[in-house]
C-alpha cells in the first residue's frame, strides 16, 4: 500500500480561499470571507455572477464573522485587538467600501442584539460601556452611527427583541437556575415566562419571537433529556415543536415571513435537516439528490426563493450552493479550499465503545490512507469547551494527522454536548476524573483491536483539549509517547478563581469543574501541575499571551516546574494572539512545531521544508 502524497499545511492551515458566504437579505449579493494580502477580508458580488470584490482593507488579524444589515448597503463585523475578546462593531458601505467603527470605545465589548427587516436603517447592540460585567442594549442607526441606550441592565445575562427591534425578552441566571423574562413593550413591567433549575440553566437558548410577536421560539432541556424546540405563547401555553429523545436540537431555521420554525438540524453521528413545515420537504429532498454529503442552510433571502447551502463531506473542502426553491436548481458556487481536490483524504468513521463503568463513548476515528489498520501510531485529538463536541466532516486537523500516517481519535467524552443533558451532567465535576477516564479508555479500546501501536499514542488538544493533553501527562504517562497542549489550564485553581470567564460561565465552571473558594484541595488534586513530578513524557506547550479565558500564567508556571525538574519540552508563546491562533503565520508556525514533534516521538512523516509564512512567532 502506498502512501497519498503529503498535503502541504499551508494548504491545510492557512486561510482557505473562500469562507463563510452569506446572502444578502434581498438576494442579490452574496459576501463571503477570502484572503487580501494573507488577511481575511469581506468579499462581495452578485449571486447570479462571479466578479467578487473586496470591500474591506483590513491588514492586521483579519475578519472572522460579518452579517448583512437589512438596508441593502451595509455589512457589519465584529473584531478584537490582538485576541483581547473586546469586540468592536464595524459597518461598511458594499458600494463605497467605506468601513466605520460603530463602537469606539476603549476596553469596551460589543455584540450584536438585533437586527430586522422592519427597521433596515438600525442596530441593536450590547455593550458593557457603563460597568464592566453588565450589557446594556443600545440602537445605533448605521448610516451614521447615532447611539441611543434603550435597555439598561437589571441584572440580566442576555437578551431578546422583536422584530420591531423592541427589547421584549431577557435572560436571568441566578443560583437557582435560569429564567426567561418578557414584557408586551419597553414600557411595561418583566414577567417571568420560562424557568429551569441548574441542571437545565446552560441548556436553555431564547432563539427569537416570531413575526406577529405573539410567542417565543426557545431551546430547553427542561422536563427531558435532550434538548427541545419549544413555542412558548406569552400568556403561558407551551407547544413541543419539536424533540428527539437522545440527542439535541442544536439549530432551527425559521420562515423570513412569520418566524415560525420550518426546518431544525439535530446533530446525531451526523447532521441531519429535520422538516417541521411540509412546504419545505420537497426543498429538502432535492438538495439531499444535489449534494452528497451532509446539507446545511447558511442562510436565505427575505422573499424564501433562494437558499444558500453548505455541501458538507468527510474526504474533500466543503461546497457551497445557491438553491432557486422555484425552479428546484442548484448552482454550484465554490468550495472552501480548491486545491484540497488535487489530494486524497481520509474518510471520517463514526465509533463507540463502553467506557469503564459501562457508560456508551461515541467518537469518530480517521484511519490514515495507504496504510493497514494495525499497529498505527496515533494521536488522541481531544476537542476544547469541554461542553461541545466533535461532529462529521470535513476538519483538517484529523486529515493533516491521517496524512501524516496517524491514526486520528476523536472522543466525545462525558460532558459532551448533543447527546442529551444526563450525558452532559455526567462530567460534573469529573476533569481529570472520568472525563480522562473515556479518553484513556478510548486508547485502550483502539489497541485491543490491533489498529493503536501502545508505544506510539500521543495526546493533543486545545483550550479544555490541552489541559486533558497535559492532564494525560502527568496521570497516566505510561499510555502515552508524548503530548500537546495548547491554552491548556495546569491549575484549577486560579483558572476559575481567575474570573476569566463572564458571571454566566463562571457560575457554571464553579458548578460542573469545582468552586475554588470551597474546593481547593479538590481542584489542586484534579490539576496537571499538582503532578508535575510524575511527568516522564515530552510536552509541547502553546499559548497566546493576551488569552483572556486561559491566561499566560497557567502555562508559564507549568513550564517552569518542567525546566526545573529537567522534563523535555517545548514552549511557544504567540505575543499577538488570544485564546485561538487567528494569524496564519502564527497557525502555521504551530502546526510545523507539532509536526515536526509528533515525527519525532512517534515517527510519522513530516513535511520537509516550511513555507515561507511559517517562521518564528
Amino acid at each position: 500500500m502506498k502512501p497519498p502524497d503529503l498535503i502541504p499545511r499551508s494548504v491545510l492551515f492557512a486561510n482557505p480561499a473562500r469562507l463563510s458566504p452569506a446572502l444578502s437579505p434581498s438576494g442579490k449579493h452574496i459576501a463571503y470571507l477570502a484572503p487580501v494580502n494573507g488577511v481575511l477580508n469581506i468579499w462581495v458580488g452578485e449571486s447570479d455572477g462571479v466578479d467578487y470584490r473586496p470591500v474591506t482593507e483590513d491588514s492586521d488579524r483579519g475578519i472572522n464573522a460579518f452579517f448583512w444589515a437589512h438596508d441593502g448597503r451595509h455589512l457589519m463585523y465584529l473584531q478584537d485587538r490582538n485576541g483581547d475578546e473586546n469586540m468592536h462593531l464595524y459597518a461598511v458601505d458594499i458600494d463605497s467600501g467605506q468601513a466605520r467603527e460603530l463602537t469606539p470605545f476603549p476596553g469596551v465589548k460589543a455584540g450584536l442584539a438585533g437586527l430586522s427587516r422592519r427597521v433596515p436603517g438600525h442596530v441593536l447592540v450590547t455593550m458593557n460601556r457603563r460597568t464592566r460585567h453588565r450589557y446594556d442594549v443600545y440602537r445605533i442607526e448605521i448610516a451614521t452611527g447615532e447611539l441611543v441606550l434603550v435597555a439598561e441592565n437589571e441584572g440580566f445575562a442576555g437578551w431578546l427583541t422583536d422584530r420591531d427591534l423592541r427589547v421584549r425578552g431577557a435572560l436571568v441566571w441566578d443560583g437557582d437556575g435560569a429564567r426567561l423574562m418578557v414584557r408586551d413593550d419597553e414600557r411595561t413591567p418583566w414577567r417571568p415566562l420560562h424557568g429551569v433549575g441548574l441542571e437545565d440553566a446552560m441548556k436553555m437558548r431564547p432563539l427569537g419571537f416570531t413575526a406577529d410577536g405573539e410567542s417565543v421560539l426557545l431551546l430547553s432541556s427542561a422536563d427531558a433529556n435532550a434538548i427541545r424546540l419549544l413555542r412558548l405563547g406569552l400568556a403561558g401555553e407551551v407547544e413541543v415543536v419539536y424533540a428527539d429523545p437522545r440527542h439535541d436540537v442544536v439549530n432551527v431555521h425559521v420562515r423570513p415571513d412569520t418566524g415560525q420554525p420550518d426546518l431544525v438540524v439535530v446533530r446525531r453521528e451526523r447532521s441531519h435537516l429535520e422538516v417541521l413545515d411540509p412546504r419545505a420537504a420537497d426543498d429538502v429532498a432535492r438538495l439531499r439528490d444535489i449534494c452528497r454529503g451532509d446539507v446545511t442552510l447558511l442562510g436565505r433571502d427575505d422573499t424564501d426563493r433562494w437558499w444558500l447551502t453548505q455541501d458538507n463531506i468527510d474526504d474533500g473542502p466543503a461546497g457551497y450552493h445557491l438553491f432557486d426553491r422555484t425552479s428546484g436548481k442548484a448552482r454550484f458556487l465554490f468550495s472552501h479550499q480548491p486545491e484540497l481536490e488535487r489530494y486524497e483524504l481520509a474518510r471520517m468513521e463514526p465509533f463507540s465503545f463502553l467506557a469503564r463503568d459501562g457508560l456508551t463513548i461515541h467518537g469518530y476515528l480517521t484511519f490514515p490512507p495507504g496504510h493497514l489498520r494495525r499497529g498505527l501510531p496515533t494521536v488522541l485529538t481531544v476537542h476544547g469547551g469541554p461542553w461541545a463536541r466533535d461532529v462529521w466532516g470535513f476538519r483538517a486537523e484529523p486529515q493533516w494527522l491521517a496524512n501524516r500516517g496517524y491514526l486520528c481519535i476523536q472522543v466525545n467524552y462525558r460532558g459532551s454536548t448533543g447527546y442529551g443533558k444526563d450525558f452532559t451532567d455526567a462530567g460534573d465535576r469529573e476533569w481529570g476524573g472520568r472525563m480522562q477516564d473515556d479518553l484513556t479508555d478510548a486508547v485502550h479500546w483502539a489497541v485491543q483491536r490491533g489498529y493503536a501501536d501502545p508505544d506510539r499514542v500521543a495526546i493533543y488538544g486545545a483550550s479544555y483539549g490541552g489541559y486533558a493533553a497535559l492532564a494525560g501527562a502527568a496521570f497516566t504517562p505510561e499510555l502515552f509517547r508524548c503530548a500537546v497542549s495548547a491554552a491548556g489550564p495546569s491549575d484549577l485553581r486560579t483558572f476559575i478563581g481567575a474570573g476569566s470567564y463572564a458571571r454566566v460561565i463562571a457560575a457554571q465552571m464553579r458548578r460542573r469543574v469545582g468552586d475554588p473558594d470551597l474546593d481547593a484541595d479538590f481542584l489542586w488534586l484534579r490539576s496537571p501541575l499538582s503532578r508535575v513530578d510524575e511527568i516522564r513524557i515530552p510536552l509541547l506547550i502553546a499559548q497566546g499571551a493576551n488569552d483572556p479565558r486561559v491566561r499566560r500564567e497557567q502555562s508559564e508556571q507549568l513550564v517552569a516546574a518542567l525546566r526545573e525538574k529537567e522534563i523535555p519540552h517545548q514552549y511557544l508563546l504567540f505575543p499577538d494572539e488570544g485564546h485561538a491562533l487567528v494569524r496564519p503565520r502564527n497557525r502555521l508556525a504551530f502546526y510545523t512545531a507539532v509536526e515536526r514533534f509528533l515525527a519525532e516521538h512517534l515517527g510519522g512523516r513530516c513535511e520537509a521544508t516550511p513555507t515561507e509564512d511559517e517562521g518564528p512567532s
